[in-house]
């Protein structure tokens, strides 16, 4: 049986202690701020990260350097005969076309999954990905099998501050203008590939609301499993927690106490969208795990 190890990057929210834990290898994500580079959970952390973009600091995002990408792969091949490599969406991110390109010069010994995944959903690949390997599955297998159920997941965000919409060139500074005198909360949705607008409430309350609803919806008619018996559910948040957790709470609640499990989101979304964000995410179990 091949040894098997999975590589991902932060943006699934693992941290580095968690890495350890669950014996994956977690690549941090760069940011350049003030003209210097820092690198989320190693020398950047999630406080100093909101600290500095509510000072309106200038950040920005960027991907991991190929060297760094290159050389954690080489270093875990002379323990394990193969690698699974989870980045963040192809959609959001040119992160996974570029680990694709590298993967070329490993002779087929690195397998990278593109398997439109972000946050919360990105982290329940990267398990999957473990539990599969631990069946004894080959890298070529999980990747296989993780791209096979890519459309399988959804997410929703509710953004509380227009100003990072803005600053990105996501939406105009008129609409901006327009929706912060009307004080509106937007909902984003992911659906696999790209960040889209799904709806707009006037209120966190509404938001909350509309996203619990909108989640129900794909529950009875995308998934077609309305109680969630084969489901993963989620809550990611930025900076604050204990909103965070009352609509954890919520959630739980509005699906008959499933399971949900909470984290904060990826800083590379958090740069586009501010604090304050609260999103639900779901993706479906793989059916190979069900069976072990």
């Amino acid at each position: 049986m091949n040894r098997v190890a999975v590589v991902s990057d932060s943006n699934s929210g693992i941290t580095q202690s968690q890495a350890k834990e669950l014996g994956v290898t977690i690549l941090p994500m760069p940011f350049l701020i003030g003209g210097q580079t820092y690198y989320e959970d190693i020398d950047l952390t999630q406080e100093e990260f909101y600290r500095m973009l509510t000072d309106k600091t200038e950040i920005s995002t960027s991907m991991p350097a190929v060297g760094s990408v290159t050389d954690t792969w080489d270093e875990l091949l002379q323990e394990y005969d193969e690698i699974v490599h989870i980045p963040m969406s192809s959609g959001l991110s040119g992160s996974c076309e570029t680990a694709m390109m590298l993967a070329q010069d490993y002779e087929g010994r690195v397998h990278v999954v593109n398997n439109q995944r972000i946050s919360v959903t990105q982290r329940q690949s990267v398990l999957d990905a473990m539990a599969l390997a631990a069946q004894g599955r080959s890298a070529a297998e999980i990747r296989e099998i993780l791209e096979r159920d890519k459309m399988e997941s959804s997410i929703y965000i509710m953004v509380d501050t227009l100003y990072y919409l803005k600053k990105g060139g996501r939406i105009t500074p008129a609409a901006a203008a327009l929706g912060t005198l009307l004080k509106l909360k937007p909902v984003l949705q992911i659906q696999g590939e790209k960040l889209d607008a799904f709806a707009k409430a006037r209120t966190v309350k509404q938001a909350k609301g509309l996203m619990i609803e909108a989640m129900k919806n794909d529950f009875e008619n995308r998934f077609h499993d309305p109680e969630g018996r084969h489901m993963y559910l989620e809550v990611a948040y930025t900076y604050d927690r204990e909103g965070a957790e009352a609509f954890r709470q919520e959630v739980r609640e509005a699906f008959g106490d499933m399971e949900v499990h909470m984290d904060p989101l990826s800083l590379s979304v958090s740069c586009h969208i501010g604090p304050g964000a609260l999103a639900v995410a779901c993706s479906r179990k793989l059916p190979e795990l069900e069976e072990a």
